[in-house]
């Protein structure tokens, strides 16, 4: 792996140092240094950890806890039985780390929408269902209350900002609803909020 190539480029750096040539001291200190070693320790981890490419045992852990559950009420009641069962009913283990799992296994990571109406009139106005996930980030536009309608609506998106990357937002797009909730009559800094 690489430990073994960075060994071989040390032996013969050090052949080069005895020749003092210009540079192979600072190189061979540098070849040599313990953060270089661990970072290629920690690449060599990873590379391996991408060849076995892990994939789940199951997709819907959550169904299968309920029906171990069902299966467990059945069965002679000891203590270790009733532990296991208050365990799998829990919601930190339901909740928590039984849909995250089913979460990464189905690879099912975008946000559900709701269906857009079927009985949209012809001359209805175009209208954009627009999901960003900021994760702790700005998102990279301000908004404002348009002057003759008092819409709130899009005033900037900054260039490099999240909007502005994902190519959703525009300068004059009307908001109509933020996350769930309807900004009609809201005040630009409830939006804010919200947001």
């Amino acid at each position: 792996g690489v430990s073994h190539v960075l060994t071989l480029a040390l032996q013969e750096l050090s052949l080069l140092c005895k020749r003092d040539v210009n540079g192979v001291g600072m190189l061979y200190d540098l070849l040599r240094s313990h953060w270089l070693q661990a970072l290629l320790k920690i690449y060599e981890c990873l590379q391996h950890y991408l060849g076995k490419r892990p994939a789940p045992v199951t997709l819907q852990a959550r169904a299968l806890s309920r029906e171990v559950v069902e299966l467990l009420r059945e069965a002679p009641q000891s203590g270790e039985i009733k532990e296991l069962r208050r365990l799998l009913r829990s919601p930190h283990l339901k909740a928590a780390l039984l849909s995250a799992h089913d979460t990464v296994a189905q690879k099912d990571f975008e946000p559900t929408l709701p269906p857009l109406p079927d009985n949209i009139p012809e001359n209805e106005e175009a209208m954009r269902i627009v999901c960003l996930v900021k994760n702790n980030q700005p998102l990279g536009a301000t908004i404002k209350r348009h002057e003759i309608t008092g819409d709130i609506t899009v005033a900037r998106v900054i260039h490099g900002g999240l909007a502005d990357r994902s190519g959703l937002l525009y300068a004059g797009d009307k908001l109509v609803e933020v996350n769930g909730v309807p900004v009609e009559g809201l005040e630009p800094e409830q939006v804010i909020n919200i947001l």
